[in-house]
């Protein structure tokens, strides 16, 4: 960028034929612009002016130097120009990850007023039930929860992630409902494996007093996908301990009955993870600004709360 500045500095002064006229364009001093220009001169070891008190007039090297640098530093203005203002027009493609379930019915409802909005951006959703690395697998930005936050990566918490027990209401007319935590080890329960490592999913709830208890029941079927586990507990094959935002649409439509509803298990927020550089691509910063607003207008945090 110095070249770049000794360069303009000379531009400009061999247009306005003075170092004080280049100056007040440029926002500089003339001292600054003359030791600009001398920067060059040396650079390029030749001389481009002849100086005198009053008067500023170029060497023949100068003037050749000018009419090629000239042209080239118009084009150079237009390329920046352009760059600048494609920086501030969201375009491009717009690479997310989240999970299928909270992709399918919290996000892409919101991507035809997104699009609408911003025409040239075009989302490209990658649903699937994992944490990714933005930086190293080139996404834009990522929502879900338990992801690390490694350095240049920021997080926007949009609601906190709260798991709770369920059953079909055909389960409940067969087995009964559990009043409490320790009832559950007389029930058949849909357990969750963790996709990541394989491990059983342990719940440590609590209820409005703070009180804690652990979960046991008899395992009858053991999955590693959240929404199959949401599927079972629909087909009636026992309790189910899953998030609120898999579980809040068959609450309300009565195909799932909430259990134990003075307990639940909060596992983190659900966040916008996207890089924290200053630059943020207009696309993404977009997205941010969009999501963020439109979670918080549709009430999404009270939504998901298990209270």
């Amino acid at each position: 960028m110095k070249e770049l500045n000794n360069l303009e500095s000379f531009i400009r002064s061999a247009e306005a034929g003075s170092f004080s006229a280049a100056a007040r364009r440029l926002g500089l001093t003339a001292a600054a612009v003359s030791r600009n220009v001398a920067r060059l001169e040396a650079q390029l070891g030749l001389r481009l002016f002849h100086r005198s008190t009053r008067h500023l007039t170029l060497t023949e090297s100068g003037e050749r130097f000018f009419h090629e640098a000239g042209a080239g530093m118009e084009t150079l203005e237009r390329a920046l120009a352009n760059v600048s203002v494609a920086a501030n027009q969201p375009s491009g493609i717009l690479k997310l990850s989240m999970s299928p379930s909270f992709g399918a019915d919290y996000v892409v409802p919101l991507l035809p007023e997104f699009v609408a909005r911003f025409p040239a951006v075009v989302p490209d959703l990658h649903l699937e039930n994992r944490p990714v690395d933005l930086i190293q697998e080139g996404f834009d930005a990522a929502i879900g929860g338990g992801f690390e936050l490694p350095s240049g990566v920021v997080a926007r918490e949009l609601a906190r992630a709260h798991v709770v027990a369920v059953a079909s209401p055909a389960y409940v007319a067969r087995a009964g409902k559990p009043r409490v935590p320790r009832d559950l080890v007389k029930h058949d329960g849909i357990v969750m494996r963790s996709p990541s490592s394989g491990r059983i999913r342990a719940w440590p709830l609590r209820n409005r007093e703070g009180e804690q208890a652990g979960v046991e029941m008899r395992t009858r079927v053991l999955i590693n996908d959240p929404e199959s586990v949401c599927r079972c507990a629909l087909l009636g094959l026992g309790i189910a301990f899953i998030a609120t935002a898999n579980a809040v649409q068959h609450l309300r439509s009565g195909a799932l009955v909430r259990l134990l509803p003075n307990w639940h298990a909060d596992i983190g927020p659900i966040s916008l993870y996207f890089s924290g550089r200053q630059q943020l691509p207009a696309k993404t910063r977009v997205f941010v600004d969009y999501m963020v607003d439109e979670c918080r207008k549709r009430g999404l945090a009270k939504l998901l709360s298990a209270g």
